[in-house]
């Protein structure tokens, strides 16, 4: 399937938020519409292993969305580097962040896909890292179907925004959708006695949801550098193929 891509800056309360489109190309002869994707990103914002990430998802039928996370902080279009400046930066903002501002640009992004006119209103969201928590943290919103978590931060710590105070696992009965949860076993941001916390709030929460763990460590689906594992990351991908295919 062909995609489009494209850029807009959404209005937050924090300013301009740079978010990338990626829309399957619709025949001439057709008015077809895609159920919607918020996809977040690591730390690093839109790298070129997010933007292949994003044209995958876009290519099975979505309109895709992919916010820069820490547009209150750096000018549009910034990419950290996989290195260990970008990395150092990339985490002290998402602990200078408000978890209100990530809140509050879930929402805008929502109703920003809800408004777009390739988009049926039907909603999902995936990310991977932080974007992890983040997509955990917008499926709280009623209209989100289903929610993919890679391999996600922070959420059994609850280490994620200013004064590192994240509720996430406390609001696990917000959750309506399907959940699935994808983890790294070698992972040492995610260690298994945090894992443990996830599965057991998420069980004593009555969410659904689905719960899968390979040999790989942390980033082992990015498709860059020495920890990715492709024929690994294919089942995953599958995985959230599925689930969105299903609720969408």
């Amino acid at each position: 399937m062909i995609v489009n891509g494209s850029s807009v800056d959404l209005v937050t309360p924090t300013g301009p938020m740079r978010t990338y489109v990626y829309e399957p190309e619709e025949p001439r002869n057709t008015r077809g519409k895609f159920p919607g994707l918020i996809l977040y990103s690591e730390i690093f914002q839109q790298t070129e292993p997010i933007r292949r990430l994003a044209l995958q998802f876009a290519s099975q039928g979505h309109v895709v969305m992919v916010p820069e996370v820490y547009h209150e902080h750096e000018p549009p279009g910034t990419v950290l580097g996989y290195d260990d400046p970008g990395k150092d930066k990339g985490n002290a903002y998402k602990w200078k962040t408000k978890l209100r501002t990530f809140d509050d640009d879930a929402r805008v992004l929502l109703d920003a896909l809800q408004r777009h006119p390739a988009c049926t209103g039907r909603l999902g969201v995936v990310g991977v890292c932080l974007g992890g928590h983040l997509a955990f943290r917008a499926a709280f919103n009623e209209e989100v179907r289903a929610a993919c978590c890679m391999y996600p931060t922070d959420i059994h710590s609850g280490t994620l925004g200013e004064g590192k105070k994240a509720d996430s696992l406390q609001r696990a009965g917000d959750l309506r959708g399907e959940l699935l949860l994808i983890f790294g076993r070698q992972d040492p941001h995610i260690p298994v006695e945090g894992r443990l916390a996830i599965y057991q709030a998420l069980q004593q929460a009555g969410v659904l949801f689905t719960w899968h763990e390979f040999n790989g460590q942390h980033a082992f689906m990015r498709d860059e550098g020495s920890r990715y594992d492709p024929a690994v990351a294919r089942q995953c991908y599958n995985l959230a193929f599925d689930l969105f295919a299903r609720n969408l």
